[in-house]
């Protein structure tokens, strides 16, 4: 009756995990949950998936920050002229008035609002000095992309451009990718595509000028840095092998930290002029307008969270498997019983785990280690607590052959069971110093999973 229950429980599951996978499109394999409770031949225990937040819109949790923090239009007020027309010059900037002032807030504002909201910059009037602009986007929380970025200007794309990531809540920087309308001449980089990088060749900073021409046309606006064109070096052209990717993430070094930022810089080097030559007498066409940025990603949790808030300014991860910290970097204090590690996407679809145990268990308690005490005959180490044995195998280590307690043992004539394998030396000796202690605890196992 058990055995039937047990079969019925496991098929509903089974049920409820496939419609849980399908609530997400499948081409990204989200999970929904880290861990819920299955029942297995030991009992009722826990069973974990791999687990990430869901990924959002992360310019909703961002600080936004200008320098030179003066760079914004309005204050004095200021009159624009159009850069495709010098003879229009009816655009008002004024910080005094809500109408016309351009504060950074509206990069990040709803879209689809008529007339369109933007920030702007002043204009070139120190020409021929630099006008230089850095924007810098700050999440005080490690994130991963998961999508593109896209900034959509107003004013003509800057001509010269860069922009940047911060690992460090931007104590250091390094380049994501260069813009211009000749990378040659403006960075002395061969100018390259997202097409043209391959999966040895996906970490390298390219120049780009695909996004730096054109500035009357409105499907000129928008500037992108390509995240998905570079998943799709692994998971295929429309995604659909997103289990490649993760298997990726895991493996490859660098490449999981290439997706991951805590702040991103734009640097903004040279307006869009529309010709070879500045007009010097109309330097008010000159200048910087954004009214979007899009960065979609999800909290970096390192497998250890499924859900993120966001409290008093602030996102952090919502930990389980006994981690704690704003990613679940580290192992709670009673939970130290072996190194911290981040979650793994492997195997696919559930990845593992790899939970904090506790630090009091001391040594009688664990089963197995993967080194000196090994689970025998095809059995698995379970979170260095248990062996989890096939279905031929019992005992401690798995060292026991199920037929044994049957008429005639392993060995009788009738048993059609070729001799035993036997525990190896080192595993035999601990077995038999630790099997008492050993048995006189292992109530407490399924508690620690």
């Amino acid at each position: 009756m058990r055995f039937h229950l047990a079969l019925t429980l496991q098929a509903l599951w089974a049920g409820v995990c496939q419609a849980a996978m399908q609530h997400y499109p499948a081409a990204w394999g989200h999970y929904d949950v880290c861990k819920s409770q299955v029942y297995s031949d030991e009992g009722l225990t826990w069973d974990y998936m791999a687990c990430q937040p869901e990924a959002a819109d992360m310019t909703q949790y961002l600080k936004v920050t200008l320098d030179p923090p003066n760079i914004t239009c309005g204050d004095p007020p200021e009159t624009y002229c159009a850069l495709e027309n010098p003879y229009m010059c009816n655009n008002e900037c004024d910080a005094t008035t809500d109408e016309l002032a351009h504060p950074p807030e509206l990069m990040f504002d709803t879209e689809g609002r008529n007339p369109t909201t933007f920030w702007q910059s002043t204009s070139w009037k120190k020409y021929p000095k630099a006008l230089l602009v850095n924007i810098t986007l700050s999440w005080n929380k490690t994130i991963e992309l998961t999508d593109d970025i896209v900034l959509t200007f107003e004013s003509g794309r800057p001509e010269q451009m860069v922009l940047e990531k911060s690992l460090d809540y931007g104590r250091s920087w390094q380049p994501y990718q260069f813009y211009a309308t000749d990378c040659l001449d403006a960075f002395t980089m061969e100018p390259k595509t997202v097409q043209d990088l391959t999966q040895h060749t996906l970490l390298d900073i390219i120049c780009t000028e695909d996004y730096s021409r054109g500035y009357v046309w409105k499907n000129d606006k928008t500037v992108r840095f390509e995240i998905k064109d570079r998943f799709a070096l692994f998971a295929g052209p429309r995604l659909h092998n997103m289990a490649s990717l993760y298997g990726q993430l895991d493996t490859t070094k660098n490449l999981r930290d290439f997706f991951t930022i805590t702040d991103l810089r734009i640097r903004l080097l040279r307006p869009a002029t529309g010709a070879t030559m500045v007009d010097e007498n109309n330097l008010s066409r000159y200048f910087y307008a954004i009214s979007d940025i899009k960065v979609q990603g999800r909290c970096k949790c390192n497998l250890h969270a499924n859900s993120c808030v966001y409290d008093k300014e602030k996102l952090s991860c919502e930990c389980e498997h006994n981690t704690t910290g704003p990613d679940c970097g580290r192992c709670k204090k009673s939970y130290q019983g072996r190194a911290w590690s981040a979650g793994s996407y492997l195997p696919i679809p559930k990845g593992t785990a790899n939970t904090c145990i506790p630090s009091n268990i001391g040594p009688v308690t664990r089963v197995c280690d993967n080194e000196l005490l090994r689970c025998q005959n095809g059995g698995v180490c379970v979170n260095n607590v248990r062996c989890s044995c096939t279905s031929d195998y019992s005992g401690l280590l798995c060292e026991n052959h199920r037929c044994e307690s049957e008429l005639g043992g392993c060995g009788g004539p009738d048993s059609g069971q070729a001799p035993l394998t036997p525990p190896s030396l080192p595993g035999l000796l601990l077995l038999l110093l630790l099997g008492p202690a050993l048995l006189r605890d292992a109530s407490c196992w399924p508690a620690l999973l």
